[in-house]
C-alpha cells in the first residue's frame, strides 16, 4: 500500500523559512512526478511545485523565486524549501506523486496534508 508521509509543516512569522518533507514508500512502480499543491480556507486546492524525473520543475507564479523544489530519488522524497514566507502563504501543503505504471497509465496519490501558518 502506497504511504505518502509529509512532515515540515508549523507556524512561523512572516519573513521567515520552512521546510516540506515528503517520502513515499510501499509501491514497485518508478514515480514520474512529485509535487505539492495547496489548499486555504474557502479556496481550492492550486499547485505551487512539482519536478518530473528528469529534472524539469514548475512553479506557480505566486512562489516563484521564493519557493524550491527538490527530489532524492534514492529515498523517493520530496522536499519544499520555503524562504521568505508570507502571510498568504497559509495554507494546508498536500504532497503529490504519480508513479509510472505504463506508457498509458499512472497512478496518483496524495499525503494528508501539512498545516503551514504563517503570521504577520
Amino acid at each position: 500500500q502506497v504511504q505518502l508521509v509529509e512532515s515540515g509543516g508549523g507556524l512561523v512569522q512572516a519573513g521567515r523559512s520552512l521546510r516540506l518533507s515528503c517520502a513515499a514508500s510501499g509501491s514497485n512502480f518508478r514515480i514520474n512526478a512529485m509535487g505539492w499543491y495547496r489548499q486555504a480556507p474557502g479556496k481550492q486546492r492550486e499547485l505551487v511545485a512539482t519536478i518530473i524525473s528528469g529534472g524539469g520543475t514548475n512553479y506557480a507564479d505566486s512562489v516563484k523565486g521564493r519557493f524550491a523544489i527538490s527530489w532524492d530519488i534514492a529515498k523517493n522524497t520530496v522536499y519544499l524549501q520555503m524562504n521568505s514566507l508570507k502571510p498568504e502563504d497559509t495554507a494546508v501543503y498536500y504532497c503529490n506523486v504519480l508513479f509510472y505504471i505504463s506508457a498509458a497509465a499512472r497512478e496518483q496519490y496524495w499525503g494528508r496534508g501539512t498545516q503551514v501558518t504563517v503570521s504577520s
